[in-house]
C-alpha cells in the first residue's frame, strides 16, 4: 500500500491556460528529488474540473511515463456522474496508474445509499485500487463514516482521503475500518495529528512548495514520533493556512510560480492570486525557508 507524503500535484499551465508539458516533467523530477513518496495527478489541486477528458487522460499518462515506476502515481478520476468516473478510472488503469482517487459526486448531492452504490459500481467496473475522497467543503456532499465502513469491504476500495479536518471523526473512522483499509489526511493543518492517530499518509497541497518538509513530517508521524513531526510541521504551518487564502489551487500555483516551478497560468473560472494576498503567501514561504 501507498504511504507517506502524496503531493496533490498542480497542473502547470501557460499564460493562455494550456497545459505546460515541459513544466509538468520538471515538477515531477523536483518532487522525486525532494523525497515526495507519491504523486496524485489531476485531483482537485490539478484543476480536474476544468480539464477536458482528453487533457485529463494525457496528463495522467505523462505523469506515469515520466515517473517511470520510481514512486507511486495515483490518478484523480472522480466525477459527479458514475458513468464518467468509470470511464476516467478505466483510462487511468490503461495508462498504468497504481491507484485512483475518487471524489464524492459534487453538486447533485446524493444520499448515503447513492454514494455507496456510486463507489461500489466503479470498483466493480474497473479492477484497480481505489481511494475514496471526502471533501464536503468543496462538494456540498459529506460521506459519513458509516458509509465508508460499508465501502471498506468492497474489493478494490482500499482507502479514503479524509479532508474534513475533524480529528475526532478521523480517529473514529480509523478505529472502525479494517486494518488494511488506509485513511489518508486531505487537510494539511491536521495531517500530522491524523497520522499520529493511525493515518497512513497526507495527500497534500503544501507539499507542492515544501515537499521535503512534508515528506519528513509524514515519515516521523507515521512512525509515532510526535515531537519530531510537530517540530517540522510548525515550520510550515503558515503555508498550511496561507495557501488557502483564496480557493485552491490559486495560492499554491502563485507560490510555485515564485519558486520558478511553473508559470502563472490557471484556467477560468479560476484567476491568478489577488495582489492583496501576495505578501501573506510570500511571508509564509519565507517563514518556511522556501524563499
Amino acid at each position: 500500500m501507498i504511504t507517506g507524503s502524496l503531493v496533490a500535484l498542480i497542473t502547470p499551465m501557460t499564460s493562455d491556460g494550456a497545459v505546460d508539458a515541459k513544466k509538468l516533467d520538471d515538477l515531477i523530477e523536483f518532487h522525486i528529488q525532494e523525497g515526495t513518496h507519491g504523486i496524485v495527478a489531476v485531483g482537485t489541486t490539478g484543476e480536474s474540473s476544468t480539464l477536458t477528458h482528453e487533457e485529463h487522460a494525457n496528463v495522467i499518462r505523462q505523469v506515469i511515463a515520466t515517473v517511470n515506476g520510481r514512486i507511486p502515481v495515483i490518478a484523480g478520476t472522480g466525477a459527479n456522474s458514475t458513468h464518467e468516473a468509470i470511464d476516467l478510472t478505466r483510462r487511468a488503469k490503461e495508462a498504468g496508474a497504481d491507484a485512483c482517487l475518487l471524489v464524492t459526486p459534487y453538486y447533485n448531492k446524493p444520499t448515503q445509499e447513492g454514494l455507496f452504490q456510486h463507489f461500489k459500481s466503479i470498483a466493480e467496473a474497473v479492477d484497480i485500487p481505489q481511494i475514496l475522497y471526502n471533501v464536503p467543503s468543496r462538494t456540498a456532499c459529506d460521506m459519513q463514516n458509516e458509509t465508508v465502513v460499508r465501502l471498506s469491504s468492497v474489493p478494490n476500495i482500499v482507502g479514503i482521503k479524509d479532508a474534513t479536518g475533524n480529528l475526532e471523526r478521523g480517529q473514529a473512522l480509523i478505529e472502525a475500518v479494517p486494518s488494511d483499509f488506509f485513511v489518508y489526511s486531505g487537510d494539511d493543518p491536521t495531517a500530522v495529528g491524523l497520522m499520529l492517530l493511525g493515518g497512513k499518509g497526507n495527500i497534500s497541497v503544501t507539499a507542492n512548495v515544501a515537499p521535503k518538509a512534508v515528506a519528513t513530517a509524514a515519515e516521523l508521524a507515521i512512525a509515532g514520533d510526535s515531537q519530531g513531526a510537530h517540530e517540522i510541521d510548525q515550520t510550515i504551518s503558515p503555508l498550511h493556512m496561507n495557501l488557502f487564502v483564496e480557493s485552491n489551487p490559486i495560492p499554491v500555483k502563485w507560490a510555485c510560480a515564485q519558486m520558478g516551478l511553473c508559470g502563472t497560468g490557471i484556467r477560468l473560472p479560476l484567476t491568478e492570486l489577488s495582489s492583496a494576498h501576495h505578501e501573506a503567501v510570500k511571508q509564509a514561504m519565507i517563514q518556511a525557508g522556501i524563499l
